[in-house]
């Protein structure tokens, strides 16, 4: 890693550090520990999206089939919470790369297509199979349990959260400057070029797919964990659309971007509350404000801006 990037890792744990020492109230503390959960999320799909050039539109579902499966499994089939998300996280590894190649094949708005049918089946599983999801009311989980003791506690959830996004982040920031990751960025490029020198592309397309399904999952697993309640709209399509937004508002192609992305759409609809009956509107014209004057993202284009001025 360069020297720009272990700056901005050392900047992210002090940030992570200081922020239970900041916030006033569990109100706060809920939140913070909800933008860490989408951070992750969305670092996840922009693996998929900014740097291999693979659109999602069901990303939501594989956070959905997390949360289920750490709201199921121990409801009715005893498992334990930790038990639950990592057989959650096997089971989604396995269903993107079951469906990995075939939609891997297509391209543009036809893979978007395709990969928005796969959120809408997972999202018309979880509303109809009431005896096991609860159906469009949802059901409880049970608490996580780590070392004997029940996590309960806003602190104990952000600590734990902060460690996992902090280590997503370090994970990610090796990952693209490994060759792995520069065979990636080969084929966002041109996948012609990148089979012509000998890249293996549904390979590495089907990794990347089947690497940010599996975090997707984990975190969503957290979130159901943490909220000790999951409902369908965890993985439908306006959730997936909500992602999206996130990653391409922070920064495609930008680990810190996806950060960014999280934080600023986990915080504003909550500053925006108070603005009764006009709150989707203001977001809606924050959004077009920055795809005009940011359209490269929050990051990219303050980079950029930081370089010419140096």
């Amino acid at each position: 890693m360069d020297k720009k990037t272990v700056i901005g890792l050392i900047f992210l744990a002090c940030v992570l550090c200081l922020v239970p020492f900041a916030v006033p109230n569990s109100y706060y503390m809920d939140i913070a520990i909800r933008m860490a959960i989408n951070s992750a999320i969305v670092l996840s799909l922009n693996l998929l999206m900014g740097y291999a050039g693979q659109i999602s539109l069901g990303h939501a579902g594989f956070v959905g089939i997390g949360a289920y499966a750490s709201a199921i499994l121990p409801t009715h089939f005893g498992w334990s919470p930790l038990l639950s998300l990592l057989a959650g996280a096997i089971f989604t590894g396995l269903l993107a790369l079951l469906v990995a190649r075939p939609i891997l094949r297509l391209k543009g708005h036809y893979l978007a297509m395709a990969t928005l049918g796969l959120g809408i089946i997972i999202d018309y599983v979880i509303r109809n199979e009431n005896s096991l999801t609860g159906g469009p009311d949802g059901m409880s989980v049970p608490p996580l349990s780590l070392f004997g003791v029940d996590l309960v506690r806003d602190t104990q959830w952000y600590w734990i959260v902060a460690v996992v996004l902090f280590l997503n982040v370090w994970g990610a920031l090796n990952l693209i400057n490994s060759p792995f990751g520069r065979a990636l960025r080969g084929l966002h490029g041109s996948e012609i070029a990148s089979q012509v020198v000998g890249i293996n592309v549904p390979r590495y397309k089907t990794c990347v797919f089947v690497l940010s399904a599996v975090v997707a999952s984990i975190m969503g697993s957290l979130l159901a964990n943490y909220s000790g309640f999951v409902a369908p709209d965890l993985a439908n399509f306006n959730h997936a659309i909500e992602l999206i937004t996130m990653v391409v508002v922070g920064g495609m192609a930008s680990v810190f971007g996806s950060i960014v992305g999280a934080v600023l759409l986990t915080v504003v609809p909550q500053l925006l509350a108070s603005f009764e009956g006009w709150e989707t509107v203001i977001f809606g014209l924050i959004l077009i404000s920055f795809m005009i004057f940011l359209p490269r993202g929050v990051v990219p284009a303050l980079a950029a801006r930081l370089r010419l001025g140096s």
